[in-house]
C-alpha cells in the first residue's frame, strides 16, 4: 500500500523506519515545523523530518495540517495514512482522504490513557502492563475504533523512558503487522467502550514536585514516570533538587524528614521510606547521592 506516514518525536522513527523497510510505500512523510531547541535555541528538525531526510523521503510540515496540508494529501492519493504521535488534530476532510483512511499508533491500551503523556501515566500510576493500541482514527481524541493491541509487561524499576524505547519498537512491529492485514482484509475494528476510557493531561515541570504524604511506592513511581523527563524535585537548602532515581524502603517518622543516609538519602513518607540514590541539585552537575552527600552536609531530622 501506498502511505503517508504522520509524527514528529523521537517514539515516532521506529515506526517510521519499519513501514520504509516493509513491503509497504511510504511515500510522504508529515510532520510538525522545525522549532528552536535549547538554551540557544536553534531552529532543529524534528526526529522523524531527520530520520525520513536520510532515508530520502519527502518531507511535508504545517503548522495547521487541516488548513494548509488538505490538498497536498489530496494529490498524493495515498491508500492509507498512519500517524504516530504527530501532534495535531486532522479534520474530517484529511481522514476521507485515503482508501483505508488514517490509522493510529498510541502507545496505551486504549480506552485507557487517552491524551500526550500515556507512557508517563503508566507508570506514575504503578501499572503493571501496557500496551501499543493501532485505531482508526476519527475526528475525537484517541476514541476510534480499535484495529490491533499488542501487550507489554511493565519491568520493576523501569522508568519513562526506558519503557518508551521498548513500546516504540512494539508500536514499529505491530503497526506493520496492522497494515498487512488490513490489506489482506483481516481486521475488525471494535468500539471502545467508553464507560473505561480515562484521559490523561499534558506533563509539565511542575507536575515533578515531590509530596511527601505520599507513599514511597507512589512517589517511586513518580520518579520513574518522570525520568528522563520532566524530572520529580524537592528542595534543598532553597535550591531545586531534582531527583533522578530512589529505591522504596521500609520506616515510619516525620513526613518528610531524613531518616538516615544509609545507601542514599532516606526520607520518611506517608508510608515508608523513599531513598533518593541518584540526585543533581541547582546549579550541579547529575550524580549519586553518595558523591552528593561529599559535598552537602545533611543530618537525620533534617526536613525536606
Amino acid at each position: 500500500m501506498k502511505v503517508v506516514f504522520l509524527g514528529t518525536p523521537d517514539f515516532s522513527v521506529k515506526p517510521l523506519e519499519a513501514i520504509n523497510a516493509s513491503k509497504h510505500q511510504v511515500i510522504a512523510v508529515v510532520t510538525q515545523p522545525d522549532r528552536p531547541v535549547g538554551r540557544k535555541a536553534i531552529i532543529t528538525p524534528c526526529a522523524v523530518k531527520a530520520c525520513a531526510q536520510n532515508l530520502g523521503l519527502p518531507v511535508y510540515s504545517y503548522e495547521k495540517i487541516r488548513y494548509e496540508g488538505v490538498e497536498d494529501l489530496k494529490a498524493l492519493n495515498p491508500d492509507i495514512m498512519v500517524t504516530c504521535a504527530f501532534g495535531q488534530i486532522l479534520s474530517k476532510e484529511i481522514l476521507e482522504i485515503a482508501k483505508y483512511g488514517v490509522i493510529n499508533v498510541h502507545a496505551s491500551l486504549l480506552p485507557k490513557y487517552r491524551g500526550s503523556a500515556p507512557i508517563q501515566y503508566s507508570i506514575i500510576n504503578g501499572d503493571k502492563e501496557t500496551g501499543v493500541t493501532v485505531m482508526q482514527t476519527d475526528v475525537g481524541v484517541d476514541t476510534g475504533d480499535i484495529l490491533m493491541q499488542t501487550k507489554l509487561d511493565i519491568k520493576d524499576n523501569e522508568t519513562a523512558g526506558e519503557l518508551f524505547d521498548r513500546l516504540s519498537d512494539l508500536g514499529a512491529k505491530t503497526i506493520v503487522d496492522a497494515l498487512d492485514k488490513i490489506e489482506r482484509g483481516e481486521l475488525t475494528p471494535i468500539k471502545q467502550d467508553e464507560s473505561l476510557a480515562t484521559h490523561v493531561k499534558m506533563l509539565s515541570k511542575n507536575d515533578g514536585l515531590i509530596d511527601f504524604n505520599k507513599t514511597a511506592t507512589q512517589i517511586n513511581n513518580l520518579i520513574r514516570g518522570l525520568n528522563p523527563w520532566p524530572i520529580a524535585f524537592t528542595f534543598f537548602e532553597g535550591k531545586t533538587l531534582k531527583v533522578y532515581s530512589a529505591m522504596v524502603k521500609e520506616g515510619s517518622g516525620e513526613i518528610g524528614s531524613v531518616k538516615d543516609l544509609d545507601g542514599g538519602i532516606n526520607v520518611y513518607t506517608g508510608s515508608g521510606v523513599i531513598c533518593f540514590t541518584e540526585v543533581q541539585l541547582e546549579g550541579s552537575k547529575r550524580m549519586n547521592s553518595k558523591d552528593f552527600l561529599l559535598g552537602h552536609k545533611i543530618n537525620a531530622g533534617y526536613k525536606f
